[in-house]
């Protein structure tokens, strides 16, 4: 069975959500769960459902705030759930570990207690966006605001092959993010990384703009943290923004609310589509072991669907598959 530890005391949410969260997955996954944090606190809040003989605990007895500067909390508090989570996959205890807590402590405690897969120097963060046909994957989306054109050649061959195996895309059509589609085009980072992509053994398409993004043209794009970062924050506010709005039109006369009716399930599929509790947890990739991260604002349904990212990626042997296609 498939263990899966999961961090109960990280995020906006927690625990109540997270825990929540566990209880659903561990109705509807054949996973052993295990939640990582204060005991009597996880027990007050897995007392509310009934109980369920794939859920464990594991104590932790302290946290890591959102706002905590990461590598010095995580040097400092050795008993967080963080640490302790990481631990369990570390020794073989678990399999993965899922966290909605501080992004730059899980990414440092990851590196710290898990080290990173040889040949790659820098981890990044693998956000999957949904598009009308499917489903394309974003990286880095935020651990690393400079990179060298080496790293983003990492990237391509990261996310090239967690799209093929854990997205289930047959040769993924990789993308390198750029104001241009000409090779030319950029500055010196993506001008240099445009030749090494090109000759790693992925299907590399050239550069992309950002108006292609939800195109469909393109499977996995390529980029630095920095600019990552800004399209995803950018994106989830356009997504509620586009949807706000809709609704005040909606309400504004009797003909556009009948069309809203016959209109709803259409809309509803919309609101799924670009729900990131729909999207379950960004992977942590180049980092020696499964590791996801939840969104910050995490309920139960996304803290479910990250612990289910979380058991595809083990059981497509993702860091097995990671570790030989770097070491080739």
């Amino acid at each position: 069975m498939i263990r899966i530890a999961v961090d109960a005391m990280g995020g906006d949410h927690s625990p109540a959500e997270t825990v929540k969260g566990a209880v659903a997955a561990a109705k509807e996954f054949s996973f052993q769960i295990i939640l990582v944090g204060q005991e009597a606190v996880i027990k007050k809040e897995l007392s509310k459902y009934p109980a369920f003989s794939n859920i464990s605990i594991k104590n932790a007895s302290e946290t890591i705030g959102m706002d905590e500067a990461p590598a010095s909390a995580v040097k400092q508090k050795k008993d967080s759930s963080l640490n302790v989570g990481i631990a369990l996959v570390k020794n073989k205890e678990a399999d993965g570990f899922v966290s909605a807590g501080n992004t730059g402590a899980l990414m440092a405690a990851a590196l710290f207690g898990l080290g990173r897969i040889k040949g790659i120097e820098r981890p990044a963060i693998a956000t999957v966006f949904p598009i009308a046909d499917g489903r394309i994957l974003l990286l880095d989306m935020g651990a690393n605001v400079d990179c060298k054109p080496q790293h983003l050649q990492q990237f391509g061959r990261m996310g090239s092959l967690y799209a093929e195996k854990v997205l289930h895309i047959k040769n993924p059509r990789v993308g390198l993010l750029n104001i241009g589609e000409e090779k030319e085009k950029g500055n010196e980072l993506t001008q240099a990384a445009w030749p090494l992509l090109k000759g790693s053994p992925i299907n590399f398409i050239g550069n992309v703009e950002s108006k292609e993004i939800l195109s469909g043209t393109v499977d996995v794009v390529v980029c630095d943290g920095f600019v990552g970062n800004l399209i995803l924050k950018f994106s989830e506010s356009l997504a509620k923004h586009i949807i706000n709005m809709l609704k005040k039109e909606v309400k504004k006369n009797l003909i556009a609310q009948l069309g809203a009716l016959m209109l709803l399930p259409s809309l509803r599929n919309l609101r799924k589509m670009v729900d990131y509790d729909e999207q379950g947890g960004a992977p942590f990739l180049g980092v020696n072991g499964v590791c996801i991260k939840a969104h910050g604002r995490s309920k139960a349904k996304a803290i479910k669907n990250a612990i289910r990212v979380t058991g595809e990626a083990i059981s497509e042997n993702m860091i097995t598959c990671l570790s030989a296609s770097e070491n080739k």
